[in-house]
């Protein structure tokens, strides 16, 4: 059965202007100072990776459950899909296909969400990245793995899944490609004719 597993934030939604408006509500409530564009420039990683360059270590803990409880309230309305987010998802369904979620973004939230958007995959796993990005890959059988970040090309490869990078985050095309990447879009609006090329020749067409 084909199982094509998506990256939340920045591959399938824009949460930066929520994630900058919790960040600022953030600062307010804690009296500690986030540079919230530096830090929605470089989403991907678990919360806490960048809690910490903000909070001691012995408040990062607090911060991320503060950051969480603020989050329901502040940054699901702001967020928006990404361009073709719902097209892919419906083109991996339209091939009779399961639609994974892989993200490092805690699961409550993620699904807040995708319910806003009316995003529904079949399979939702958070709170993983790197290896465990790759774990979950690998438990569901993913033959292709679509993001917008290093770790995810990493991930794909990590599994032998196919890497579809899109360049709706923070990684250019290059480093995409260097990370593993087997193809790069500019964003999700070209995936459905991908995959049909992707399905039409039984494994991956040609790098881009």
């Amino acid at each position: 059965m084909l199982t094509v597993g998506f990256d939340l934030d920045m591959t399938l939604v824009d949460t930066r202007p929520g994630i900058a408006a919790t960040f600022g509500e953030l600062t307010a409530r804690t009296g500690v100072y986030v540079d919230a564009d530096l830090a929605v420039s470089r989403l991907g990683p678990p919360l806490a990776h960048e809690l910490a360059y903000w909070f001691p270590p012995e408040r990062v803990a607090a911060a991320v459950d503060e950051f969480r409880a603020l989050y329901r309230v502040h940054a699901i309305e702001p967020s928006v899909p990404l361009p073709g987010a719902a097209g892919a998802l419906a083109a991996v369904h339209a091939h009779g296909g399961s639609v994974l979620v892989v993200t490092a973004k805690h699961p409550p939230l993620a699904r807040l969400h995708l319910d806003h958007l009316g995003l529904a995959p079949d399979v939702l796993v958070g709170d993983v990245w790197a290896d465990g990005k790759a774990m979950a890959l690998r438990e569901y059988a993913a033959q292709v793995y679509v993001g917008d970040h290093v770790a995810d090309m990493a991930a794909a490869r990590a599994t032998h899944a196919v890497g579809v990078g899109v360049t709706t985050g923070p990684c250019i095309a290059d480093e995409l490609r260097t990370a593993g990447a087997h193809t790069v879009l500019t964003d999700l609006t070209a995936f459905p004719a991908w995959l049909v090329r992707y399905i039409s020749v039984g494994a991956a067409p040609g790098h881009d």
